[in-house]
């Protein structure tokens, strides 16, 4: 018997539980498309992941994607599809990405409850 993509297991599971999903508030979401009608990626998606670096040991990294890699959680969230790869979902499980304006610029918000510690910029953090 096959064993079921992570875009079935999770369709399985309620979109309400904090623990599998992967939030972007509205805000970050129509700031997503105008990102990806700017660069004229209609029909792409928004792949979010975690890499090694920063100043706390691992960065958060987003970009465009024009298909789900086969180990890929996919999400829709706000008409944005969302990509997490394997290695990165349990690192953003609860996540919420918001997008903020403010004094010192404007951008993507990482609110991750599975982070101990975050560095100044919040692109960083570690668990």
């Amino acid at each position: 018997m096959d064993q079921p993509s992570a875009h079935q297991a999770l369709d399985s599971q309620t979109a309400d539980d904090p623990s599998v999903v992967l939030t972007l508030t509205s805000l970050a979401c129509d700031m997503a498309k105008a990102a990806m009608e700017r660069e004229g990626l209609t029909d792409a998606g928004l792949r979010v992941s975690v890499v090694g670096g920063g100043c706390s040991g691992f960065q958060y990294s987003l970009s465009f994607d024009a298909t789900a890699r086969p180990d890929d959680t996919v999400l829709d969230q706000h008409g944005v599809r969302l990509y997490v790869d394997s290695a990165s979902l349990p690192y953003l499980r609860g996540m919420t990405i918001d997008y903020v304006t403010g004094l010192h610029g404007a951008g993507f918000k990482f609110l991750n409850p599975n982070a101990n510690r975050t560095c100044g910029c919040g692109s960083s953090f570690s668990v």
